[in-house]
């Protein structure tokens, strides 16, 4: 029982405020979603990395070992993925990029922080950076048909994750005035993205639920299977461990639909699999949160 209501704890506040997005939608107010996401992808989700980082009681041989765990669980999520894809007779350009990134921003780093505090929180940030990394880079090439590395190198939560490796690593932090004010700038992320959610899934128009739902089940098992296999093999800590299989097996990010909606893919069919993989996330998140905590 006291399982059940921690595992509550943890989920309720996330889809509250996603809910909150949800409704704000549907009563017709105004949300701009693309000033949003720019002000948090920009500002505060880099502050809300390198004060993490900065701060953190980790240790930075354990992040080591998270970061390559990491890279080995999103190389294997990218096989097996481009496998399904194949074997299903799917649109690579459509399918393949959602089958392999979830939301480890929008849903991964609030989950992190209310499951596993803030030393949970260092360790996500630590996966959504080299999911972002991956995203902007090969996600990019799979749906345009050309990588983006410039655009890894001017993205502020790029420099916010070396420059809080970099202060962890050292020792070093901030004076007292700038941390606060980085803090503070930092706290933002996490509400505004879980709203945005919610208000990015009342938008959407999905197409192809039946297929949505079983690419969403098949993903699902992909990304908790592989990332549960990375890290036992890099003999992860429990909470290390737990933050990777949450963070890998998120649902579909709205990305993949801005992404495919940009470059011409098939728009209508991964929000389905945006809006699928996210309800499924319901259910799928506390019974995974129950046997991670």
């Amino acid at each position: 029982m006291n399982l059940v209501l921690t595992v509550l704890e943890i989920v309720a506040p996330v889809f509250l405020l996603a809910g909150i997005g949800f409704a704000w939608v549907k009563l017709g107010f105004e949300y701009r979603i693309q000033f949003v996401t720019q002000l948090a992808m920009t500002l505060s989700v880099p502050c809300l990395i390198f004060v993490s980082l900065m701060t953190t009681q980790i240790d930075p041989a354990a992040l080591s070992a998270l970061s390559l765990a990491t890279v080995a669980a999103y190389g294997g999520v990218t096989l097996l993925a481009a496998v399904i894809v194949r074997v299903f007779g799917l649109n690579r350009r459509t399918y393949l990029a959602p089958m392999i990134f979830g939301n480890t921003g929008n849903l991964g780093l609030p989950l992190a922080l209310f499951a596993f505090g803030d030393t949970g929180l260092g360790y996500a940030v630590v996966v959504f950076a080299i999911m972002a990394i991956w995203s902007f880079t090969f996600g990019i090439w799979l749906v345009a048909g050309s990588g983006s590395f410039g655009k890894v190198i001017r993205e502020p939560l790029v420099w916010g994750t070396a420059l809080g490796a970099l202060f962890l690593v050292q020792g070093w932090e901030t004076p007292v005035f700038l941390t606060n004010t980085l803090s503070l700038l930092g706290q933002m992320a996490i509400p505004i993205m879980l709203i945005t959610l919610g208000v990015a899934v009342a938008r959407l128009s999905p197409g192809g639920i039946g297929r949505a739902v079983v690419l969403s089940l098949i993903k699902l098992a992909i990304c908790i299977g592989i990332a549960a296999l990375a890290g036992w093999f890099f003999d992860l800590d429990k909470i290390a461990f737990g933050v990777l299989v949450l963070q890998v097996a998120t649902p579909v990010a709205v990305t993949s639909y801005l992404l495919a909606e940009k470059y011409g893919a098939d728009a209508q069919s991964v929000a389905g699999l945006v809006v699928v993989s996210t309800v499924l996330s319901v259910a799928a998140l506390p019974l995974m949160l129950g046997f991670l905590l």
